[in-house]
């Protein structure tokens, strides 16, 4: 994406020095997304949504964690006992089989862990993308009519780096500039939206 924008940045340059009028005709807006997005009202309810939804998958995974340390432990004990001469034939087998069973609850368990684990990943990975996304939208949304509203043809992103990790644009006033504008109207206008979702639990998967 930031390739893209640096070509077409540069191709509309080109097109001026070449085509004469083309970028004469072209009223170029900027933004700096950055500062719009992290100050956003918003973004920062959705951070707080995103740590309090992990404190809760951390808690969860912790006493998992601690009920197969317990178990593994109690599958240590009853090895220990599997050799005891001092009682019958049959007991020896009865704790074998109980050993067996212990192994197989523990293997399961793990398992279990593991996927939790994993499905917990997922959940945070999504709802992160899906509370970015909303936000994204809704500034694009304000600062969309703005351009338009100012007559704007063209808004560039002066936050967007190159490929190169060098800045796209290298000198702009801030005559054209929208980034206060934005950001006085949204979080003016702040209400309840994508930052008040509640996430589903780690485990739970889409309908």
């Amino acid at each position: 994406m930031k390739y893209v924008l640096n070509h077409f940045v540069l191709t509309l340059l080109a097109a001026g020095l070449l085509g004469g009028s083309a970028l004469a005709q072209t009223r170029i807006g900027t933004v700096d997304l950055k500062k719009v997005f992290d100050n956003y009202g918003k973004t920062k309810q959705a951070s707080q949504v995103l740590e309090e939804r992990k404190r809760d998958i951390e808690k969860e995974d912790n006493n998992m964690k601690e009920d197969l340390k317990r178990n593994a432990k109690e599958y240590e004990d009853m090895l220990a006992g599997l050799n005891d001469q001092a009682v019958s034939p049959e007991e020896r087998d009865r704790r074998k089989k109980a050993a067996e069973d212990k192994l197989k609850s523990l293997r399961e368990q793990q398992n279990t862990l593991e996927q939790y684990e994993r499905q917990a990943a997922i959940t945070l990975r999504e709802q992160s993308a899906r509370l970015r996304n909303n936000i994204l939208n809704e500034i694009k949304n304000v600062l969309n009519a703005k351009a338009k509203a100012a007559g704007y043809t063209l808004v560039i992103d002066t936050a967007a780096e190159t490929v190169n990790n060098t800045p796209v644009i290298l000198y702009s006033t801030d005559e054209n500039d929208l980034t206060d504008a934005v950001l006085s109207q949204i979080n003016a206008a702040q209400t309840a939206g994508p930052a008040d979702e509640k996430a589903p639990a780690a485990g739970d998967k889409k309908k």
